[in-house]
């Protein structure tokens, strides 16, 4: 989650928003990124979009060994993602800033742990209360 929550940083450093997430294939990151939407005038870039994108191309059979570490709830596209390559276990930062889509992938058999990281949510909470318009934007409001 350090690793994750670094990621989170920079996106904010850089004027975006604070998300943050790595992929860990047997103790190794293979995958980070961070949310680069108003970065890259992306619609797509969330943070584990991007963590899958540095991941590059990998078998199913290294994604079936991963885990996917996110500083925040993951959304309905980034679920999906999550879904399609197999992962089989998602830890989260937080939820409380954001509860995305934990029920589906916990019921199609992802385990799914939620930390409530006090870090996460307080970058969550201060880059929210700073910049409504934009968190809104992205989580599609």
């Amino acid at each position: 989650m350090k690793a994750a929550r670094e990621e989170a940083k920079k996106g904010f450093q850089e004027g975006g928003i604070p998300i943050g997430s790595v992929i860990v294939h047997t103790g190794k990151i293979i995958g980070r990124g961070h949310n680069r939407r108003v970065q890259k005038g992306s619609v797509v870039l969330h943070g584990e979009m991007d963590a899958f994108e540095n991941a590059g191309r990998q078998t199913a059979t290294v994604y079936k060994e991963c885990t996917i570490y996110t500083t925040l709830s993951p959304c309905a596209m980034c679920t999906g993602a999550i879904l399609l390559y197999g992962i089989p276990k998602v830890v989260i930062g937080e939820n409380q800033t954001f509860l995305g889509e934990e029920a589906l992938l916990r019921s199609r058999g992802v385990a799914v742990e939620v930390l409530q990281d006090q870090s996460c949510i307080r970058l969550m909470t201060e880059f929210i209360r700073l910049n409504p318009t934009l968190w809104n934007e992205d989580i599609g409001v």
